[in-house]
């Protein structure tokens, strides 16, 4: 995926305004859903990412991704599923050079997905993790309109477990919405997402996740000391993924 750097800072979708649907049609508030999995009080779970640690053939978050939480390839580009890709962001003026960087769910703080969901099916814990109930979810595909970030897609094909698939992770169904969750189920082990893993076991060791809310963490540390950003910050969401150097 190409884009120049005006392009990515400005990841474009829209979000409703208001409660209003089409004429005569309101967005009508669902009851809010139960805690689905164990919460972690008090924590906020963030990442950062160096881009200029990353380099564009390095293909090892995506891949670790994918193996972790079983996510398809369909062999259609316009519906294959992608929970972390990578972009590359060109400057128009020549001035700099080409970057690459990992794009996924930013699990914001005010997410805009989980306020446009008819259902709850979006919702959010209180360690700030977005995730998505796949048995309320309708396919309305609401939240993909309001993401900014373009993280979340739909299932379009039957899936099943592939051969050598990872069993913590429930397959999704055709009809729903997925996205990355931050690799939930290792979290809650006390483990770190796969594409981090890889990233520092295979890749070019340029990402760093742990709790924004601890201020010994390393990530928090780094977030305060280096020069760092966020896609589309001016949108008030309060994205969770970081990047220097971008």
């Amino acid at each position: 995926m190409t884009m120049d750097r005006r392009t990515v800072l400005g990841l474009g979708g829209a979000v409703a305004a208001g409660s209003l649907l089409a004429p005569g049609v309101y967005l009508v508030a669902a009851p809010k859903p139960p805690a689905r999995t164990e919460v972690k009080a008090g924590r906020r779970w963030a990442m950062l990412i160096d881009v200029n640690r990353c380099s564009p053939d390095c293909r090892a978050c995506t891949q670790a991704c994918r193996t972790e939480n079983n996510v398809p390839l369909f062999g259609d580009p316009e519906r294959d599923i992608h929970w972390i890709r990578k972009v590359e962001i060109r400057d128009k003026s020549h001035k700099r050079p080409s970057i690459t960087l990992p794009v996924l769910c930013n699990h914001c703080e005010h997410p805009p997905c989980k306020h446009v969901c008819p259902t709850a099916a979006t919702f959010q814990r209180q360690d700030g993790l977005v995730l998505v109930d796949m048995h309320r979810c309708i396919g309305c595909r609401y939240c993909i309109i309001a993401c900014p970030y373009k993280a979340r897609s739909l299932v379009y094909h039957e899936t099943h477990l592939p051969e050598g698939g990872n069993p913590k992770v429930p397959i999704r169904g055709k009809g729903v919405v997925e996205k990355c969750t931050f690799c939930v189920h290792r979290l809650d082990a006390g483990e770190e997402p796969a594409c981090v893993e890889a990233c520092n076991r295979d890749g070019d060791k340029g990402m760093i996740f742990g709790d924004l809310n601890d201020p010994e963490s390393t990530i928090a540390k780094r977030v305060l000391e280096a020069k760092t950003t966020t896609i589309r910050p001016d949108l008030g969401l309060g994205p969770q993924v970081y990047y220097k150097g971008l």
